[in-house]
């Protein structure tokens, strides 16, 4: 699981969450005048709250969490994990709805009075929770804001260099220089040891006169195409590694990755330059 491909819209979510857990400790119920020494039920204690509200809710964020942090997507039944959550999201807030505005159940509807319990403090809460988490669990997919790295990725330090000596080199430094082979050594290196090719980038020609290499990282997972136009993804770039651009291709970028495999990035929005 890399927690680097969560999103700002899973943060809400799993916010959302920790505001449900906590209102379920607090009163289901409210009586006007009923003394402080009487103590009230909390959600946990409460059956179809429990099942319906709780339960469902923290199952929902559990469940769109993982999707996200998981490197492939999972399917049940056919659908996929994130489905089953957002699901279950919105369940929790509708049923979040009916306890609110008919906390007894319909048991203040027996005689002639209507002196039933109201909604208590952790029922609303959860309420409130319920339709945060089902709205950020929606909105994610569709809001460029939400679809924000929650992590960013880390740019490495560059460590001070003595006078004359080259970087360090190696496959995800931005601004490390690729070695020809049968190149010198980098520091450190043992002498007559050759250079690895398995991880130098291959810089392609520009296809323009003014396109120049540079590294970037991915807000979110985002899928990697073949240059020959195929359909069907080769890779999958994930949020908090580097990657090099090497050529622009239309509005996209023809990117490499850590083991050399080369493919079109069409979505390039909100990328970070290295």
């Amino acid at each position: 699981m890399n927690i680097r491909s969560l999103t700002r819209g899973d943060g809400v979510v799993i916010g959302a969450a920790v505001l449900l857990f906590i209102a379920s400790f607090l009163d289901n119920y409210s009586y006007d005048g009923v003394p402080d020494s009487i103590d009230l039920p909390n959600l946990w204690e409460s059956g179809p709250v429990l099942l319906s509200v709780v339960l469902a809710g923290i199952i929902a964020a559990a469940l769109v969490v993982v999707a996200r942090a998981l490197p492939q997507p999972r399917k049940v039944a056919g659908l996929e994990i994130g489905a089953f959550g957002v699901a279950f999201a919105v369940f929790a807030a509708w049923s979040a709805l009916g306890n609110v505005i008919d906390p007894a159940g319909g048991g203040d509807n027996l005689g002639s009075t209507n002196d039933g319990p109201s909604a208590g403090t952790g029922l609303i809460l959860a309420l409130v929770a319920t339709l945060v988490m089902a709205a950020a669990a929606i909105a994610t997919p569709l809001v460029p804001a939400l679809q924000a790295a929650l992590i960013p990725a880390p740019k490495p330090a560059v460590a001070p260099q003595p006078y004359g000596a080259q970087p360090p080199g190696g496959y995800g430094y931005p601004g490390a220089q690729p070695q020809p082979y049968g190149g010198q050594p980098q520091p450190g290196q043992p002498y007559g040891a050759q250079p690895q090719q398995a991880q130098q980038p291959q810089q392609a020609a520009p296809a323009g006169g003014d396109f120049s290499p540079f590294w970037f990282a991915v807000p979110v997972q985002r899928p990697l195409f073949a240059e020959d136009g195929s359909p069907t993804p080769i890779a999958e770039l994930a949020p908090g590694t580097w990657y090099l651009a090497v050529e622009q291709r239309g509005p996209g970028l023809v990117a490499q990755t850590q083991d050399g495999r080369r493919g079109v990035l069409q979505d390039t929005s909100g990328i970070q330059r290295g």
